[in-house]
């Protein structure tokens, strides 16, 4: 009876954990290819790391809605972008504009490269040298000694 009690309240929660796909009518495949291109460059405001078509988030649900409003209407990729980029700022974005407070975020990649390199080239050039020490005559017939009393 237990066992019936506790499969029956996992049956009837596991309805409400499945989040409503949004079914949104377009009038051609073009339309909404733009729309799910738009959809996975747009950062949830509200989730971490995820975009708007793979968050169950209200306010996700709230801009797909959004985007579907104004693919409709008419406006370009551009334009959407440029209103959600106005609204919720440079994290809505997957690929933030160039900016002065991202250039950082531009960057750095290219110049954490740059330093690894030169930190390559200065240990190689530091090797090269230490290989080519030129040993005195007496060091050299001491190390001749040495080489023939070990063998």
């Amino acid at each position: 009876m237990q066992t019936l009690r506790c499969l029956l309240v996992f049956v009837l929660m596991s309805g409400s954990a499945h989040a409503a796909i949004d079914a949104y009518v377009f009038p051609s495949k073009d339309l909404r290819a733009r729309y799910y291109d738009l959809i996975e460059q747009l950062r949830c405001p509200q989730c971490l790391n995820t975009n708007l078509a793979g968050s169950d988030a209200m306010i996700a649900q709230d801009l797909r809605r959004e985007v579907h409003r104004m693919i409709l209407e008419g406006q370009t990729d551009a334009e959407i972008l440029q209103f959600m980029h106005h609204r919720y700022g440079d994290f809505v974005l997957y690929k933030p504009r160039f900016n002065s407070s991202t250039w950082v975020l531009w960057l750095a990649p290219g110049m954490v490269f740059c330093v690894a390199l030169a930190g390559c080239i200065i240990m190689v050039r530091r090797r090269q040298s230490q290989g080519s020490v030129s040993l005195s005559d007496l060091d050299r017939q001491r190390l001749d000694q040495l080489l023939r009393d070990k063998a």
